[in-house]
């Protein structure tokens, strides 16, 4: 028997685009804030692009931290269901299309989140990645850092635990 024909890698890329589309689309405070996401095969950096709405003091200035906190937990979540559909995403067929077309599937939900102030945000673009320290079928905990020029020097970082939403595999 023939092994099937591999996808072509732009179809692949489309693919992984456009559910990463979905996600980020489903959750409209994450619109609101003008969070984006940067992919990189299956690595997600968050982006707060500067805005001065999300100024909290304004004689510093410095963005304001329940913001710098809700992106981080923003992240968080994102990364984790991330990991949830990429298998899904990435062995095409009928699953992926419904993926593609906006069928996504439940975001876990936030049991606690700690956020560690280090220092004030810049008035300027925030970055953040999500570290995945455990993933089970009911909970997950996550570890997120948010920096600002210096990936070296972060401004705040997070942990959190998260109850994960009921997948089955059909």
């Amino acid at each position: 028997m023939a092994r099937p024909k591999p996808e072509p890698v732009q179809v692949i890329k489309k693919r992984r685009d456009a559910a990463l589309r979905q996600l980020v689309g489903a959750v409209p405070y994450i619109g609101f804030l003008g969070v984006t996401f940067e992919r990189r095969g299956d690595e997600l950096t968050g982006i707060l692009a500067y805005d001065e709405k999300n100024i909290g003091n304004p004689l510093l200035p410095a963005l304001h931290g329940g913001v710098t906190g809700a992106f981080l937990e923003i992240t968080a979540i994102t990364e984790l269901a991330w990991s949830m559909i990429w298998e899904r995403i990435e062995s095409g067929g009928e699953e992926a299309e419904r993926l593609e077309a906006g069928g996504m599937v439940s975001l876990p939900r936030t049991i606690d989140f700690t956020v560690d102030y280090l220092r004030s945000g810049l008035p300027r673009d925030a970055y953040a990645r999500a570290r995945i320290t455990r993933s089970g079928r009911r909970y997950a905990s996550v570890q997120v850092e948010g920096w600002q020029d210096n990936r070296d020097k972060p401004f705040i970082q997070a942990t959190g635990h998260f109850m994960m939403p009921r997948f089955d595999r059909g």
